[in-house]
């Protein structure tokens, strides 16, 4: 069985039902239990629901070491960019923990962060950082970008025993859609088809599965059979999901809205040129947001990032079809 709930409904699901099922799990933010009608707080107390100094440094400084203690926090961050102002702890304390105390030591926080914050949110808050992260040992990466996703990915995140970065995009957060009645856990490094198609793939990442999924459709009006997959973890990141399709379909077209040097589309990119490549009958095409940071003008931030026309045009030339007419 199943329930129609908004994306965040989702997320705050999860968080609730893993609360309610382990006393382990905290919840905290910059903006949490401001008032006593807060809902977690009145279900779970001032000892699990807790507002925050606003201090980012404070924030994930606390997590780590609740996580250390044994608990498995999960702190609200709100916007990406506020990771940069800890980026030491994010990436060089709480992630090296394990690895350097040879498997003794546990890290088991969630940290969720909004990303691509677009209509008109200016330079500071549209960042699609994600791919800055990707690489981090012992830092895992979830990009869910449907409700049933985005339960699934924060349950398994916050029962995973190491760091977890959870990006969630603010524009998706009142998409409403199908999810799972009780317990509903996604594993990590598994990627989902979204779309199944025949004649080229196309992998959006986050918020672009959407832009992908658009322009999917428009294209199978004209008989163009694209196959839409949804990496959902950039790390750990499926590639063989991505390499079978590819292998089927021959033409691979990528979406990302983050930057093109910066985008996990470069990264699958280059996974797939080095262990695909035999499998091409076309140049992999890369539909990014440029290599600039994102005005407060709505034409111009249109022009810099991906949508389904740039998407659509990207197949046409892939598979060497005709512009279709406006």
């Amino acid at each position: 069985m199943s329930h129609v709930i908004p994306y965040i409904a989702a997320i705050q699901e999860a968080i609730r039902e893993e609360m309610e099922r382990d006393e382990r799990v905290l919840y905290f933010g910059q903006n949490m239990a401001t008032s006593p009608e807060d809902p977690f707080l009145k279900q779970f107390g001032p000892d699990r629901v807790r507002v925050t100094p606003i201090s980012e440094t404070a924030e994930i400084g606390m997590a780590t070491g609740a996580a250390v203690a044994g608990y498995r926090p999960v702190v609200e961050l709100y916007m990406a960019e506020f990771l940069l102002v800890a980026t030491d702890q994010v990436v060089n304390e709480g992630t090296r923990f394990h690895f350097m105390s040879k498997g003794q030591v546990s890290v088991p926080m969630v940290m969720v962060a909004g990303y691509g914050f677009t209509a008109g949110w200016a330079g500071q808050h549209t960042g699609s950082i994600y791919g800055m992260f990707m690489g981090v040992p012992g830092l895992k990466v979830a990009l869910p970008s449907t409700p049933a996703d985005a339960k699934g990915l924060m349950t398994t995140a916050i029962r995973d025993d190491n760091p977890v970065l959870f990006f969630q995009n603010y524009l998706l957060l009142l998409d409403e859609g199908e999810v799972p009645d009780g317990e509903h856990s996604v594993p990590f490094g598994v990627a989902d088809v979204k779309r199944a198609g025949s004649d080229l793939t196309l992998v959006g990442t986050g918020y672009a599965v959407r832009t992908a999924l658009k322009a999917a459709e428009t294209l199978a009006r004209r008989g163009v059979s694209v196959e839409v997959i949804d990496p959902r973890t950039i790390a750990p990141l499926d590639v063989d999901t991505i390499l079978s399709s590819v292998a089927r379909t021959r033409h691979l077209v990528l979406v990302d809205q983050a930057t093109r040097h910066s985008s996990v589309a470069a990264v699958i990119a280059a996974e797939v040129a080095e262990l695909g490549f035999s499998s091409l009958e076309a140049p992999i095409s890369m539909v990014t947001a440029l290599d600039s940071s994102i005005a407060y003008s709505k034409p111009v931030e249109e022009f810099v990032l991906p949508d389904e026309h740039k998407v659509i045009r990207a197949v046409e030339a892939s598979l060497g079809l005709a512009p279709a007419s406006t």
